[in-house]
């Protein structure tokens, strides 16, 4: 699905950050670290300032490229291969899942929120920096589900605990659902998604994971997609995601 820009005014100054999230540089929270780590100027000027604002006169750069405004707003489904990484760029050189989509879209897609470089399955990629902050924020409460395979038995406690709620290094980590599947494969649903949280409660069991794969945020399923293709979200999945209707 391609939207048309309408709700951000340019006849208004806009903040540096929002500036580059509408551009599809990056989302908000990271265009804020790419701003205060030097990598952005303003008419020549380097500038780190978050509460620079800007209009789309101003000749705004990122590591030497002029950012514009794009028109056109994209929100792509990608099925993320275990191995590559959600990062606009990666310092180690690894594999960048954006990557994936670059040869298909020419606008600038950032993937909203991340699956960690060993995970695979659904993530979001889009330049509309309005969308990205809604979906991602906490207060949306949009779930997301994954399959956990595992080489060895799971034990009924690992789900109960997860469900209960459990803290770990002073983390609390709770999930809305989990399910043994099989007894090597869990079905855990979650909403808030701390950083590595299955990961972590598994390695709390001692259990080690085999695969770990998203495999619905919010009603959008995987049901055709394999390994590193992809498909534009309908308006309706936008709509779903934003107003949580389900």
């Amino acid at each position: 699905m391609k939207q048309r820009v309408k709700d951000l005014n340019l006849q208004d100054k806009i903040r540096l950050q929002v500036y580059l999230a509408h551009a599809g540089v990056a989302s908000r929270r990271a265009s804020e670290t790419i701003i205060t780590s030097g990598r952005v100027t303003v008419n020549g000027e380097i500038v780190r300032e978050l509460g620079t604002k800007v209009s789309p006169e101003d000749k705004i750069t990122v590591d030497g490229k002029l950012i514009k405004l794009e028109e056109t707003k994209r929100y792509v489904l990608l099925h993320k291969p275990a191995g590559y990484v959600c990062s606009l760029k990666d310092e180690k050189d690894r594999d960048v899942a954006a990557d994936l989509l670059k040869p298909h879209f020419s606008e600038r897609l950032y993937n909203v929120g991340r699956l960690d470089m060993f995970s695979a399955g659904l993530i979001i990629f889009t330049n509309d920096g309005d969308f990205a902050a809604k979906v991602s924020h906490p207060s949306s409460e949009i779930e997301k589900e994954y399959i956990v395979e595992t080489s060895v038995m799971i034990s009924d406690d690992l789900p109960k605990q997860f469900l209960k709620g459990i803290r770990i290094e002073g983390v609390f980590y709770k999930a809305k659902e989990a399910e043994l599947l099989t007894k090597r494969k869990l079905r855990v649903v979650l909403i808030e998604g701390k950083n590595r949280e299955i990961r972590r409660v598994f390695e709390h069991f001692q259990i080690g994971i085999k695969s770990l794969t998203r495999v619905r945020i919010g009603t959008i399923k995987n049901e055709e997609l394999k390994p590193g293709e992809y498909r534009e979200l309908s308006q309706a999945e936008i709509t779903s995601l934003l107003e949580k209707q389900y």
